[in-house]
């Protein structure tokens, strides 16, 4: 094994193999669950479920092996969550576009991405995008995860007078959600590793066992690719209808990454002497060519997961732990039909507390500005109550540049500002 050490510094970085191998398989714990919940959601708009499911995987691993093999950075990568409901219910049903349009903006976005990634906009675009429209936005994705979970777990229905009500609170269904999410707080709070796996799971096996949905089945042949496999249009998606749409992809995969890699850099040992980040570049773009690679198999945009300061956490300095992850990933393709078999219930247990962590961006935004907090919050209140992403950060920019402009303080809404709020306008005077 002296290769692994040699290949990627593991000992020079104060860490072992046996300890990179259990930070991997934290991580993998922490983020399991997407092998699940992704195929579920997308397969709302009519995406293929075993197809989805194994594009997941194929994303999954070939983002954290790039990570790994050529960033060396201790991070892996699956279909980010947000960005795939955004995909089933902004753009599939709620636009009324066909999936593979949809996929051919993922493309697209993943393309416009890498470029960025290749070059100095990179920078230029991360550093001059508010603060708090940033914030907004992440809380705002949190809140359009949390209703889908609530809604597909029927926790929340429709109302005739007040557009939503509370459900049937005391069916099993709603009671297994509730003990889903209890479940999934409390691991968390006791730091065990797997804690969103462990209440999926454990919900799920009370479900099989009264009945309230069926099992299928718990390991099977590999489904096929073939329903999603390079099914993507893109040419549908270069309109002026999907302009707004693929934006929307590239800016929610675009700072949702900056701020894994930020995030984990310091902990991880990635910051050297003059506060630079050890290889960024290489971690950006294999972030860009995850979601490319991903578009092609059928799958959502492929982001860097948040998830993996778990493993970081438990001593994970290289891109070996990262590889770990992908190794662990191609290991769940036989498991196609208990994928299958999980209750809406039990993934929207998940939804609902992944969406906890999102609204954490609340907390950072300027709450002495109202110029600044109140367009942040209208871009987060209008995600979830509009059911799309891309609504909330174009009616947030337009928001942020008007009162900027009128309030005598031109220089806050800088050129990128003005770029998204004049491609706003004209998505909602032309689309």
């Amino acid at each position: 094994m002296n290769w692994l050490d040699q290949y990627f510094g593991v000992t020079a970085k104060g860490s072992t193999l046996r300890t990179e191998f259990l930070a991997g398989f934290a991580t993998f714990l922490t983020m399991a669950y997407i092998i699940v919940v992704n195929p579920a959601i997308l397969s709302n708009g009519g995406l293929d479920f075993g197809s989805v499911f194994v594009a997941t995987i194929i994303a999954a691993m070939v983002g954290s092996s790039i990570m790994g093999f050529w960033a060396n950075w201790p991070v892996a990568l699956a279909p980010g969550m947000g960005l795939n409901a955004f995909f089933t219910f902004g753009v599939v049903l709620g636009m009324k576009q066909p999936w593979e349009v949809a996929l051919g903006a993922v493309f697209i976005s993943g393309v416009l991405f890498l470029i960025l990634s290749l070059t100095g906009l990179r920078e230029w675009v991360i550093n001059s995008i508010p603060k708090s429209l940033k914030l907004g936005i992440g809380a705002g994705i949190g809140m359009f995860l949390a209703i889908i979970g609530l809604k597909n777990a029927g926790v929340v229905v429709d109302h005739q007078a007040t557009l939503v009500g509370l459900g049937e609170f005391t069916s099993l269904p709603v009671l297994l959600f509730l003990a889903g999410f209890a479940i999934m707080v409390v691991l968390d709070k006791l730091r065990v590793p797997g804690g969103i796996v462990i209440g999926i799971i454990a919900v799920s096996i009370v479900g099989w066992a009264t009945g309230t949905t069926e099992l299928a089945g718990v390991v099977g042949s590999v489904p096929s690719l073939e329903p999603t496999l390079f099914k993507l249009d893109i040419q549908g998606a270069l309109t002026a209808t999907m302009i707004g749409v693929v934006f929307a992809f590239l800016f929610v995969d675009f700072f949702d990454t900056a701020g894994t890699l930020t995030s984990v850099a310091n902990i991880a040992g990635k910051i050297d002497a003059d506060g630079k980040i050890e290889n960024i570049g290489r971690a950006v773009i294999s972030d860009s060519v995850a979601t490319i690679v991903g578009s092609l198999f059928g799958t959502s945009n492929t982001t860097s997961y948040i998830e993996s300061a778990a493993g970081i956490k438990e001593g994970g300095r290289t891109g070996l732990t990262a590889v770990v992850v992908a190794v662990f990933f191609l290991l769940c393709l036989g498991f196609a039909p208990l994928a299958k078999s999980i209750p809406a219930y039990a993934t929207g247990a998940a939804l609902v507390f992944v969406a906890t962590h999102f609204m954490r961006n609340m907390l950072d935004i300027n709450w002495d500005d109202v110029t600044e907090y109140a367009p942040a919050v209208l871009a987060a209140i209008l995600m979830p109550l509009t059911f799309s992403i891309a609504n909330g950060i174009a009616i947030g920019f337009i928001t942020y540049a008007v009162v900027k402009i009128a309030s005598g303080r031109m220089a806050d809404a800088n050129p990128a500002v003005l770029l998204v709020a004049v491609l706003g306008v004209l998505h909602y005077v032309y689309g």
